[in-house]
């Protein structure tokens, strides 16, 4: 990767969340405010699952891989924009660079992979219940886990390595706050003409696939629970897909808005909104989500925090 005076490209500044001192100061608490509520959040579905022998599901084995998933994802990108918001060393080098984005890449699909995967469990529980524990036994469970996970981070190999193909000269400047595929394809000299072909190429296998899986799983689910005859049957199955569903709404969304748009439209203000969102936000949010619409979640929060206050007491 070499400049057009032939010097390698060692480093690039990301310019982050643009804002005078007054408001960085700002920025920088709540940002860090969101992202120890992610952590403990996050942290605090991990051991509640673990402690309590009633949530030893599949549903709640894969919501504890989404947890772990979330608090590595929103751990790429947020440090980092805590530095540059905070200091005025705004450089990342170009390794730390291509490592940020081949983590950021290899989660965020393994991410969309196991929302699809946890769509299926649902799929399974309510449709067809009498063959649930067959059919979603541990060895599969921990086979869509590492496959969910293998496809997320060949997806990011693949990029990467072309990424190492290209030159970049000029500005080294990147109008944002992480390494994305995007920005670093408009500082190139270079033709991205393939990189961006094989964006189209894999798309559909690590994005539309496990979408259609989702949709198709809850067209059957919701055809399902329409036609049960008891009310609390209907809310019960209702009530364990409704988060699932809101987490799905939150990461398509953005990466909808910030991805799937008429380029006349690009705004590296508008890009950044859409990156906080399912970089900082959503990660932030599905523990609220998962613990506050999920009566089983709840009891078991309330269980085991009766029992921390117990223990300290004696």
């Amino acid at each position: 990767m070499e400049n057009r005076t032939g010097t390698p490209a060692s480093s690039f500044i990301l310019l982050g969340l643009v804002a005078v001192q007054e408001q960085r100061i700002v920025l920088f608490i709540v940002f860090l405010i969101m992202y120890l509520i992610t952590l403990l959040g996050n942290g605090a579905i991990i051991v509640v699952i673990q402690l309590d022998s009633r949530l030893h599901t599949p549903m709640y084995f894969f919501l504890s891989i989404l947890s772990s998933l979330d608090m590595c994802f929103i751990s790429v990108t947020l440090p980092n924009m805590l530095k540059i918001i905070i200091s005025e060393n705004k450089s990342i080098s170009l390794a730390g660079c291509l490592t940020q984005l081949y983590f950021f890449i290899s989660l965020a699909g393994a991410e969309c992979f196991l929302l699809a995967v946890m769509a299926y469990d649902r799929y399974v529980a309510i449709c067809s219940p009498l063959q649930y524990t067959l059919v979603m036994n541990p060895r599969l469970c921990h086979l869509l886990v590492a496959f969910s996970f293998a496809g997320g981070f060949l997806k990011s190999l693949l990029h990467t390595l072309m990424i190492l193909s290209l030159s970049f000269c000029g500005s080294n400047i990147i109008n944002h706050f992480f390494c994305d595929l995007t920005a670093l394809y408009k500082l190139s000299c270079t033709d991205t003409s393939l990189n961006e072909l094989m964006i189209f190429v894999e798309g559909p296998f690590s994005l539309v696939a496990p979408f259609l899986i989702i949709v198709f799983s809850y067209c059957r689910i919701i055809t399902t629970i329409l036609k049960m005859s008891s009310t609390e049957g209907m809310h019960k199955a209702f009530s364990t897909c409704s988060s699932h569903l809101t987490v799905v709404t939150l990461l398509y969304g953005s990466i909808i808005l910030m991805y799937i748009r008429p380029s006349s439209t690009y705004s590296p203000e508008k890009d950044r909104v859409a990156a906080l969102i399912y970089t900082v936000v959503t990660p932030m949010l599905n523990p609220f989500i998962y613990s506050l619409r999920n009566g089983d979640m709840k009891q078991a929060l309330r269980k085991a925090i009766s029992r921390k206050l117990h223990h300290q007491r004696m």
